[in-house]
């Protein structure tokens, strides 16, 4: 089996991609790294449910990535107007596979890859060109990959119930969590305008 390090932005993800890999003749050791994660109880929730997953699957799993939330604000607090998947995204998936590729090289794997593509809201092909920028950039191999073909992104849903695994209802991003928000006091104001409506 070849390592590979396998870039995770959260347990559910990790699932299927982790026996999409091994199937493929890897053996994934698994580096949670995803710095756009708001609030920090957030990040910590989804931390935790990384290590939980790695013991239950026997992977090893790099503990102790630092939360750099202040950089990634930086960086995509320019497209903070963008709407989902437009250049905010682009740059985080950017500072993503960047800091992949970096950590990569420094811990001695020769090729790397990553969970985002397992997601039906992300653009793997955008993800997969960055990736390989990235990799080009630090001398690394950088795995292409679409873990959410062939059912995946449904698979990780049946395992993150078998595992008992957290699974949020948005992005991970302050910008995101706001949008959620946005579109649930949309809802609730409109459930309230129908049942004034109703009286």
């Amino acid at each position: 089996m070849k390592k590979i390090l396998l870039n995770v932005c959260c347990a559910p993800d990790a699932t299927h991609s982790i026996n999409a890999l091994r199937e493929d003749g890897y053996e994934p050791e698994t580096w949670f790294y995803n710095p756009n994660i708001h609030p920090r109880d957030e990040y910590h929730k989804r931390v935790a449910d990384m290590e939980k997953l790695a013991a239950a699957v026997a992977v090893k799993n790099i503990p102790d990535v630092p939360y750099d939330i202040k950089e990634w604000f930086e960086r995509c607090r320019p497209h903070a107007n963008e709407p989902e998947r437009g250049k905010r995204c682009e740059e985080c998936f950017r500072m993503r596979m960047d800091k992949s590729a970096q950590a990569a090289k420094v811990s001695g794997y020769e090729t790397f890859a990553t969970t985002l593509t397992i997601s039906p809201h992300k653009d793997a092909k955008l993800i997969n060109k960055l990736g390989a920028e990235a990799a080009e950039k630090y001398g690394v191999n950088y795995l292409m990959s679409d873990f959410k073909k062939k059912d995946g992104f449904k698979k990780s849903i049946e395992l993150s119930k078998k595992y008992g695994l957290y699974r949020q209802d948005y992005c991970g991003c302050a910008y995101s969590l706001r949008e959620k928000l946005r579109r649930s006091n949309t809802k609730t104001n409109t459930h309230r305008s129908c049942a004034r409506q109703s009286l």
